[in-house]
C-alpha cells in the first residue's frame, strides 16, 4: 500500500497582539514542519490596524505556501466579554485570510491538548515541549507558534485516523 499524498496543513492560533502559524506537510500521521512563527503586533496600534496587519501577513502566507486545509483553535468562553470579542474577531480574520476555497477545521482546546500531549488539561509549556519532540524541532518555538504547531498536528492525526476508519469501514 502506498502513502497518501500529503496535505499540506496551515494551523493558526489567532489573538490581536500575536497570531501563531504554523505549516505542517504531512502523510498518515507524521508531518515535517515547513514554515513556523508568530506575527507580533504592537498593542498600541488600534485594534483595526492589527487586524488589518493579521489579514495581511496571513494572506501572505497563504499565497507562499497554498495549504490544502486550514486549522484554527475553536472559540473559547473568557471571563472577560471584551477579550472574547477581540478575539473572535482575530479569528474570523484569520479565517478570511485562509481563503474560501480551502477547508478551516476547528478544534477545541482541549481536544488538541489530547492529541498532542495526550491529557486535556496540559499546559502551554508541555504543548510546546511536545510539539518540539513530535516535529524533531532544534528548540521550542515561540509560544504562539507553537500553539499553531499542535492544532496542525492535532488536525493531522484526526486525518490519519479518519482514512483508517474508511479503509476498515468501507
Amino acid at each position: 500500500m502506498t502513502n497518501p499524498r500529503p496535505v499540506r496543513i496551515l494551523g493558526i492560533d489567532p489573538g490581536s497582539r500575536a497570531t501563531g502559524y504554523a505549516v505542517l506537510d504531512g502523510s498518515g500521521d507524521s508531518g515535517v514542519v515547513v514554515d513556523l512563527g508568530v506575527i507580533r503586533l504592537a498593542a498600541k496600534l488600534p485594534l483595526t490596524e492589527r487586524l488589518s496587519q493579521i489579514y495581511e501577513r496571513l494572506t501572505e502566507i497563504v499565497v507562499e505556501h497554498d495549504p490544502d486545509e486550514v486549522v484554527i483553535e475553536e472559540v473559547f468562553s473568557a471571563a472577560n466579554v471584551r477579550s472574547a470579542l477581540v478575539l473572535g474577531q482575530a479569528r474570523g480574520v484569520a479565517v478570511v485570510a485562509a481563503g474560501g476555497t480551502r477547508p478551516v477545521f476547528e478544534y477545541s482546546a482541549r481536544a488538541v491538548k489530547k492529541a498532542v500531549v495526550g491529557y486535556g488539561q496540559a499546559d502551554k509549556r508541555q504543548v510546546a515541549q511536545m510539539v518540539t519532540t513530535l516535529a524533531k524541532l532544534p528548540e521550542v518555538p515561540a509560544q504562539d507558534a507553537a500553539d499553531a504547531l499542535a492544532l496542525a498536528i492535532c488536525h493531522l492525526h484526526s486525518r490519519a485516523i479518519t482514512a483508517r476508519l474508511r479503509s476498515v469501514g468501507g
